[in-house]
């Protein structure tokens, strides 16, 4: 961009001097000669200047609300807008949109560091921001910085002091109750009521585009309230708390699905796995939570077809013992005698009687449902299972020896 104009200097000196958001809408609008409209990251209205005529749908309906409409944010996002306001440090021009009731606008994104804060939108109509204003326009993105960042309810001392406060109740580091909640309150936290850890985790390292838009997508996300979030390595950890009286393990399920979806259609991804441990009411069991969450995802490692889906602590049922019953095999030396001995028929036989137990306790004995995953005839399921009793003397109506048989082999099939 060229050197500015001392005129237009002397227009970014006395933005610097205003405090009120209000004022600062109005004079940025005066040196644009057009409304100007500043809103906050989850694109609720923090003001707007005054305006005359030939103002659009969009605008009015925004002040009105006093957030922008869902089907104007919508339309920004199918038309590539919103992608490229999140990736861009720079003003973006944005043709009219007829069908969102959108005018011609010029907009930049507030930004502190990857974290989005708002926007600023130029209403420019036929008039044409030169290089002078582009500058007025990325000085001024500056100065909301500033106010969207003194003016939250979120007192951080430094972002290193909020990362190590939730790093101590990651790790379990800080476990009295009544400093947990000095500190909370001095971050502005909210520790009380239903929390549990998040985690997001790439296949990819994360990138500064992938970071900006899931910092975007948790600060605008409903239902689920976002407590505090991190990146480490190729991880995205959240300490999230219910934002409804709704089920949390349904808000839960909800959040992680639309985040996977949304994140999926904005960022070419390799893969992405989610987990969430379980829920707590006192902020001494995060680090509890944490835990789980990470071996959610081990477990999903693991085990990727029988936990494809599975993203909840709570949900995981047997899985969340599988690596304590492990341990107990292998320090015993102990081999299931039935399993043992299909094992040595299929050798002998060139058989497939164990791979047809496995396959029928995971269908919960349902001969038909087994044998359609089987690609096999529902009487040849029956001879298998009958053939199976005789072999090992396994007795496929007692439960407890089912059971047993089915965590065994799922444990054979651990790392």
């Amino acid at each position: 961009m060229k050197k500015v104009s001392k005129q237009s200097q002397l227009s970014i000196d006395i933005l610097k001097v205003i405090e009120s958001p209000e004022d600062l809408a109005d004079r940025i609008a005066e040196i644009l000669d057009c409304p100007i409209t500043i809103e906050d990251c989850n694109h609720q209205l923090i003001s707007y200047s005054s305006h005359k005529e030939n103002i659009d749908e969009a605008r009015i309906s925004t002040i009105i609300r006093r957030e922008v409409p869902d089907k104007v944010i919508n339309g920004l996002w199918k038309s590539g807008v919103m992608n490229k306001l999140l990736e861009s440090d720079e003003p973006v021009v944005i043709p009219a949109i007829d069908e969102i009731g959108l005018g011609n606008r010029i907009a930049i994104s507030v930004r502190n560091n990857n974290e989005i804060l708002g926007f600023i939108w130029a209403h420019a109509n036929d008039k044409e921001i030169n290089e002078d204003g582009l500058r007025v326009l990325k000085e001024a993105a500056k100065i909301v910085k500033k106010q969207i960042l003194n003016s939250r309810t979120i007192k951080r001392k430094s972002e290193a002091n909020y990362h190590n406060f939730f790093w101590q109740l990651l790790l379990g580091e800080l476990t009295d109750k009544n400093e947990i909640t000095r500190q909370g309150k001095q971050f502005g936290m909210e520790l009380n009521g239903e929390l549990a850890i998040v985690i997001f985790e790439f296949g990819t390292d994360y990138f500064e585009t992938l970071k900006k838009h899931a910092y975007y997508l948790v600060e605008t996300s409903n239902g689920i309230k976002i407590v505090c979030r991190l990146f480490d390595q190729n991880q995205f950890i959240l300490l999230v708390k219910s934002n409804k009286s709704m089920d949390i393990k349904e808000q839960l399920n909800d959040f992680i699905k639309k985040f996977i979806e949304k994140i999926s259609s904005r960022v070419e991804l390799a893969t992405i796995k989610a987990a969430c441990g379980a829920i707590y009411q006192s902020a001494e069991s995060i680090s509890d939570s944490y835990r789980q969450a990470l071996k959610v995802l081990y477990l999903q490692e693991e085990f990727p077809e029988d936990l494809e889906g599975v993203y909840l602590y709570q949900e995981l049922g047997i899985f969340q013992l599988i690596e304590e019953l492990r341990d107990i095999r292998q320090n015993s030396s102990y081999k299931n005698e039935f399993i043992e001995k299909l094992r040595v028929y299929d050798e002998t036989k060139q058989a497939e009687l164990l791979q047809t137990l496995k396959v029928f306790l995971e269908c919960d004995s349902n001969v038909h449902l087994a044998a359609q995953k089987m690609f096999i005839h529902t009487n040849t399921m029956n001879y298998r299972l009958k053939r199976i009793t005789e072999v090992s003397g396994l007795d496929l109506k007692n439960t407890n020896l089912k059971v047993n048989a089915y965590l065994d082999l799922l444990i054979e099939n651990m790392n």
